[in-house]
């Protein structure tokens, strides 16, 4: 059930009940792949650095440990010992990034293991019975993401295809829900539009699955090598011609400022791995720019990450600390980095909830964008 609470142009301030919790939107779901975040991170992090949503990978989960095992220990929720809600992407994305091990056919994908190489099918019906068997609270339909470099022609067509696949998906999720030994009964699904970067395809796109009121939609093939001002572009048409009384959802997406401008178009989901994937590297986030704390600039720098963060690194720790830990490559620094960054995310978008609540979201992506662009 998604309830919008206010607007402040076309930024939309909501909340959506699930049954492992609601969601206060705009939301960053933190993403951890293999049912974990990368960079030891616990789920016990999760709850302290105000993750709303977990996010993991139906692929990744299918090949290990198996989702057969994750069903019999329980579902995902009590395996990985997280209560709240949990989204599984349909797979789709890493399945067709696999350019040079898969064969796309109308039944689905044909493909081969990227661990040992063994034969896998996957689709539409598989990869809601994998997600059925997480049992996480958010599937995804399975679809194809083709490159936004692909012609007109195929990008038609694969569109085509994606949606006959979405029908199969909904299908199929009303007639896993409805058998008794199904964990989560009440598991939701999200369509997802493509397009690529034809505003036109992406509209009808839009309007044709928008008939088949899913619970929520997601805009993915984005961020995948076209440029910003074309995703921004592409965004802006296609919003508003998904159903406003559903989340949406941008898939893979991406930095602050990305989030930013998105938000202001209409998108409440998001999700990305850059805040853990850039702290393991040691880059981290701050409001005024991005610091790489491998630089010797820090080396007897006593500051916290930040100043006033409330993360369990900047409440400990001096940037010298964690610039040693990960110039010794102690997993410690890489774990505080990645902490920080996830806290920075989920803050800001309380800051954004704020800001849309009091009607100031304008002023509020304009200060911290200009925020962004400095450097210490």
């Amino acid at each position: 059930m998604y309830k919008l609470l206010t607007t402040d142009g076309r930024a939309k301030r909501a909340e959506f009940e699930t049954v492992h919790g609601t969601i206060q939107t705009p939301v960053f779901m933190n993403v951890g792949t293999a049912a974990a975040i990368k960079g030891a991170v616990a789920t016990t992090d999760l709850q302290e650095i105000k993750t709303q949503v977990e996010l993991s990978n139906t692929y990744h989960l299918h090949l290990r440990p198996g989702d057969q095992v994750v069903k019999k220990l329980g579902g995902l929720h009590k395996f990985m010992n997280w209560d709240k809600p949990i989204l599984t992407d349909s797979g789709g994305f890493q399945v067709f990034s696999l350019t040079n091990l898969r064969k796309i056919k109308e039944e689905g994908v044909y493909f081969n293991s990227h661990i040992d190489g063994h034969k896998i099918f996957m689709g539409p019906e598989e990869s809601m019975q994998i997600q059925s068997n997480l049992a996480s609270t958010i599937a995804m339909a399975f679809d194809e993401c083709p490159s936004s470099r692909a012609t007109r022609e195929y990008i038609q067509k694969s569109v085509d295809r994606t949606t006959r696949w979405l029908r199969r998906c909904k299908d199929e999720m009303a007639r896993l829900n409805s058998l008794p030994d199904t964990i989560n009964k009440h598991q939701m699904l999200f369509g997802i539009n493509q397009g690529g970067i034809y505003a036109d395809i992406r509209i009808e796109h839009a309007k044709t699955i928008s008939e088949l009121d899913l619970d929520g939609y997601a805009i993915g093939g984005l961020a995948v090598g076209e440029s910003h001002e074309e995703m921004y572009h592409i965004i802006e048409e296609t919003v508003p011609y998904l159903p406003q009384n559903k989340p949406t959802y941008l898939m893979g997406v991406g930095t602050p400022a990305n989030i930013l401008e998105a938000v202001d178009r209409g998108v409440d989901f998001f999700d990305c791995v850059y805040p853990s994937r850039n702290g393991r590297h040691g880059h981290v986030y701050t409001n005024h720019g991005k610091l790489n704390l491998f630089n010797a600039k820090y080396e007897l720098d006593d500051r916290p990450i930040e100043e006033g963060c409330g993360c369990p690194a900047c409440k400990n720790y001096s940037r010298a600390y964690i610039r040693h830990l990960l110039k010794a490559k102690e997993m410690l620094g890489m774990r505080l980095c990645v902490l920080h960054n996830l806290y920075f995310y989920n803050t800001m978008m309380e800051e954004i909830r704020a800001a849309i609540e009091e009607h100031r979201y304008a002023e509020y992506k304009r200060s911290k964008l200009a925020g962004f662009e400095m450097k210490e």
